[in-house]
């Protein structure tokens, strides 16, 4: 301090430089050991040629009670002189690492571990100048810019130089010219090559959720980080800072538009001696401008709090992705790999997920595997391939939809829970606002960026307007959010997975309709998901006990109800290891990957099958993400063919295929002893059966359908179909009556009906076009069903009228046979039937 050194000497500040001069000197974590903790820092700072020294404030209170009262009371006081102990460490120690060129090189000081963490509500004035830590969220980061620390000015009346003028938080200049013959005050130069800058960056930092209290809106503030510690802190990043509190004027207070004028205008109408009770608002009105001050936070460490364990202090590296390989210590190790090595341990790791949650152990699975993801891959022309999973579940209500996603987001370190309805397109993506002190545009991240590398979990999915859904279709599968605004064009990162849960259309879930009618979301999101979920909340004795008395049991003991086999830090750990392995397919899981999607795409295809959403390449990329992460639960280096069946099968019994309900026909077969009753000579017809893999349910019971209409008469077996075999056949029948009602109209002649046994006549001649049948017992069969439900479209459904029963032929007296009569009457649709 050059301009100051001969008027003003701080004798207790310069006692506190050599105590911690000392300090470094002699402090060892082992007082039997020979080796100085903090040369071995200096070491680290000459490989990383860093200028910052940290130091570990749990070592200064071990060393001297004193000091660390000292510095922690009056950080700000003591701070320049803490600078130079450590400038003066490192000359002593490694003399090289400051250079001849630059001998003004500061050391800077950086102080972590500091026993007392502060919420930022508790950040007062009374912390003003105390060395303090606070934790926070980062919303907002700024440019990194220049910085003037200490001007150097050039007096342009005498050519004086003054150089060390030290800032007070906005552009100084010296009071007075030092030379006694010159009295400038106004005139000066700043000598920019003799000055000293420094990097530096503002950053918002807001409360994180689990301090806001009842009733409270989240409180921010802004941080100053200062030299090499800037860019270390993300927007989305639970960080601790450790610095001090200083006040600094509020600019936007000060240039408030409108306000100057304002107070002057009330100024000179202050005359009025009635004025005078208007208190404190006054003040402003006088034009009293500078008591608009803030609080400000200047960091000197930053420590990235990730939930594991407290990570390195030291700078993160800036281009590489934040998840390449974080560093365990060995007994962690031995503890994941004693998981492993458990019996039944990946039961017991599904059981640990969500341990409050009774069953759905199929959620559970894809949570988990969500949590271990894929592995990112970039081709050869820089396209990223992305590896997260994305996971919807829908539900009917109390299904336990949102304790997955509540659970899932307290379990990631970089996670965000939202909900559908109350987010917009800009708040999910990014927004561009202004800087309130420059006026210059910036993005301000939104949830999506900010669960950046973690998950994103999003609840009532399905009430999200439209154009806030499409927003996120570039974010779940090229994992970027685009940005054209303002004059800002930008691609940022978003390599998150998704979380959703979303309601039925109805309220209930339907089982007899696919799963694109159940939900309201577009078909382009859904075939984004690389899992849908249905669960279905169906009454059964068994099941309502179980969860009903775990519920009891959790209210009752609370944690002690609960007996995960692994804990929630064990489960953090072990998916932590298991996300740095990159397995590799084998040749086996491969040639497996490729046969299984054509298999699905074959059903795909299927007549009559309705899957939920197409299968299409980004099913098969989802078989091959879900096969590495099942490789990573197990701790493999290679992906096998074991893994891939696993993935196969999760994804079929994820809703592609909807369950549907069965249909009990047994009260309109026909009684007659002639199945085949002779219209279908030859003919022949497709077994549904044969045809596609989803009717099973379907299967003919009685192959000559030999029972009798009552429910009290009928000998045989009961006949039951398929819901999805009903529609088909019922969409089938009444687009050919329609199709002949309306030939009948162009032409003017014929039967506004047909008759039955031309109807099914048809239907099996084109069924037997496919070729698929094998035998005449699948034929009467076929026919049976046909017969059945014509009778219940006629009875029950009423889709389906008798224009003429076909009695009118039989001789006077002679009773007619129920089967011929029925295969003679004429059908028609119902006027009032739409076809879906």
């Amino acid at each position: 301090m050059d301009s100051y050194s001969g008027f003003f000497i701080d004798e207790k500040a310069v006692r506190v430089e050599n105590i911690f001069l000392e300090f470094l000197k002699s402090f060892k974590l082992d007082p039997s050991s020979t080796e100085l903790f903090y040369e071995s820092e200096i070491e680290a700072m000459k490989s990383k040629e860093s200028t910052t020294m940290f130091i570990d404030f749990s070592h200064v209170m071990h060393f001297n009670n004193v000091l660390q009262k000292a510095i922690s009371e009056e950080y700000l006081r003591f701070e320049p002189y803490l600078k130079n102990a450590c400038k003066r460490f490192v000359m002593e120690q490694k003399p090289t690492l400051i250079a001849d060129d630059n001998p003004n090189k500061d050391i800077n000081v950086a102080f972590y571990n500091i026993p007392l963490l502060k919420r930022l509500r508790d950040l007062t004035t009374a912390e003003i100048g105390k060395l303090v830590s606070v934790s926070g969220v980062v919303t907002r980061t700024s440019e990194v810019r220049p910085e003037l620390l200490q001007g150097t000015f050039k007096c342009l009346e005498c050519g004086n130089v003054i150089k060390n003028v030290e800032q007070q938080f906005k552009y100084t200049e010296p009071i007075v010219c030092t030379n006694a013959l010159c009295l400038n005050r106004t005139r000066w130069a700043l000598l920019r090559q003799e000055s000293k800058f420094a990097d530096w960056q503002r950053v918002r930092m807001q409360e994180t959720t689990k301090e806001i209290p009842p009733g409270s809106l989240p409180r921010s503030m802004d941080v100053i980080l200062r030299h090499e510690i800037v860019e270390q802190a993300r927007a989305g990043d639970t960080a601790i800072f450790t610095g001090t509190v200083v006040v600094i004027p509020d600019i936007l207070a000060l240039a408030s538009p409108g306000e100057r004028s304002e107070s002057r205008r009330e100024a000179t109408g202050r005359q009025n001696p009635a004025a005078g009770h208007e208190g404190v608002r006054g003040l402003r009105a006088l034009g009293v401008r500078d008591l608009s001050y803030r609080l400000a936070f200047i960091a000197n460490s930053v420590q990235i709090s990730d939930g594991r364990r407290d990570s390195d202090v030291r700078n993160r590296k800036k281009d590489i992705v934040d998840d390449d390989s974080p560093q365990f210590m060995a007994d962690e190790l031995d503890e994941i790999q004693r998981m492993r090595n458990t019996p039944d341990f990946f039961n017991k790791l599904v059981d640990s997920i969500a341990p409050t949650v009774f069953g759905h152990q199929e959620i559970k699975r894809a949570i988990l595997f969500m949590l271990l993801g894929g592995v990112h891959k970039v081709t050869h022309e820089g396209i990223n391939l992305r590896g997260d999973i994305n996971v919807c579940i829908v539900g009917d209500p109390s299904c336990a939809k949102s304790q997955f996603l509540k659970y899932t987001s307290s379990i990631v370190p970089r996670s965000v829970y939202t909900s559908g309805k109350s987010s917009s397109a800009a708040g999910l993506t990014a927004t561009v606002a202004k800087e309130p002190e420059t006026g210059e545009f910036c993005i301000e991240a939104g949830a999506l960026m900010l669960a950046d590398n973690g998950v994103c979990c999003i609840d009532e999915f399905d009430k999200m307007e439209i154009r806030d859904q499409v927003a996120i279709h570039e974010a779940m599968e090229q994992q970027t959010i685009s940005i054209t605004k303002a004059g800002i064009q930008a691609t940022l990162n978003a390599r998150t997975s998704i979380l959703a849960a979303a309601n039925p259309t109805g309220g209930r879930y339907d089982k007899s309709k696919p799963l694109k009618y159940n939900v309201a979301l577009p078909p382009a999101i859904l075939s984004r998901f690389d899992l849908v979920y249905v669960m279905i909340d169906e009454p059964d004795d068994q099941t309502d006990y179980h969860i009903a008395h775990h519920i009891v049991s959790v209210h009752q003991k609370h944690e002690d109800a609960l007996t995960p086999a692994f804990t929630t830090a064990q489960l953090k750990r072990y998916i932590a290891y298991a996300k740095t392995l990159k397995p590799k397919l084998s040749s086996e899981a491969r040639k497996l990957l490729v046969d299984s999607y054509i298999d699905l795409r074959r059903g795909d295809i299927a007549p009559g099958s309705r899957v939920a959403y197409r299968m299409t390449v980004r099913q098969l990329e989802a078989l091959i993400r879900l096969s590495e992460a099942i490789a990573r639960s197990y701790l493999e280096l290679q992906v096998e063919k074991r893994h891939v069946s696993v993935a196969v099968r999760l994804l079929k019994t994820s809703i592609i295929s909807v369950e549907s309900s069965e249909i009990d026909l047994s009260d309109f077969q026909e009684e007659t002893h002639d199945g085949g009753d002779g219209h279908d000579d030859g003919n022949g017809g497709p077994g549904h059966n044969g045809a596609e893999p989803n009717t099973t349910a379907a299967e003919p019971v009685s192959g000559n359908a030999e029972s009798g209409m009552g429910t009290g008469s009928h000998q045989g077996k009961k006949l039951v179909i398929s819901d999805e075999y009903f529609q088909r056949v019922t969409q089938a029948l009444v687009m050919r009556l329609r199709q002949h009602e309306e030939s009948v109209m162009q032409d003017g002649t014929g039967l506004v009906g047909m008759r039955q046994k031309d109807l099914i006549q048809w239907y099996v001649s084109q069924q037997n076009e496919k070729n698929n049948y094998s035998s005449m017992e699948e034929v009467k069969s076929e026919i049976a069903k046909i017969k059945a439900i014509i009778e219940s479209l006629i009875r029950r459904e009423g889709h389906l009228i008798v224009v003429d029963d076909g009695r009118q032929g039989t001789a006077e007296g002679e009773e007619p046979r129920e089967s011929s009569s029925r295969n003679e009457r004429i059908l028609a649709v119902a006027p009032n039937y739409v076809i879906d």
